[in-house]
């Protein structure tokens, strides 16, 4: 089983790189994120590999980081996610955003990736929830409690940023920080306008 192929890259196409080793083309899949990483034709480069056997084919997917590699697997293990979705959610979201994403179980941010419909956002989020919980810091996991924050100030201030537009993984990460900072017993009316400085607004 290959698992890391360090050699010049030779072409680096749209979902996908080969890498020359001693003279072998090895053709790897890879999410637009590890692709983007890669250096320019003709550098050398190397990449992590997951090796995938089938009846009628060998695949290589290659990533920049084991942190990568890792969601990959742990995407794999959900029913309905196959290589091919599992590499477009990494395409589209990072892996924190992934963990942040789930533990709070957003699951419009996950149909940002092709492929994954409401139902499987859905499985993704009921299945990956208590696995990302456990993530060690990190590997993927939030920089912020993922778990909505108690209080109904806090619940209303989070309602109040969806309503703004922001995503509720975005949403919860903020007022969770406003509230570190504040404090437990802060009001509506200044977690709000704490939680937009978080957000950078």
């Amino acid at each position: 089983m290959i698992a890391k192929l360090t050699g010049a890259l030779d072409t680096l196409g749209r979902d996908h790189a080969v890498i020359d080793v001693g003279g072998v083309g090895y053709f790897v899949r890879a999410s637009s994120r590890t692709l983007t990483a890669l250096p320019a034709p003709g550098a050398t480069t190397s990449v992590l590999v997951e090796t995938m056997v089938r009846e009628d084919a060998i695949d290589l997917y290659g990533f920049a980081d084991a942190e990568e590699r890792d969601w990959f697997r742990l995407l794999l293990s959900v029913q309905g996610v196959g290589a091919k979705v599992a590499l477009a959610l990494l395409s589209a979201l990072s892996p924190g955003e992934l963990a942040a994403a789930i533990a709070a179980e957003d699951r419009a941010m996950l149909t940002r990736a092709d492929g994954v419909g409401p139902k499987l956002a859905n499985r993704l989020a009921s299945e990956l929830k208590d696995k990302v919980a456990r993530l060690p810091a990190g590997r993927g996991a939030p920089a912020v409690p993922g778990e909505a924050p108690a209080g109904a100030a806090a619940a209303d201030a989070v309602s109040a940023l969806i309503n703004l537009g922001y995503r509720r993984a975005e949403a919860i990460g903020a007022v969770n920080k406003a509230v570190k900072k504040l404090g437990a017993a802060a009001r509506v009316e200044t977690l709000i306008p704490e939680g937009l400085k978080e957000l950078g607004a």
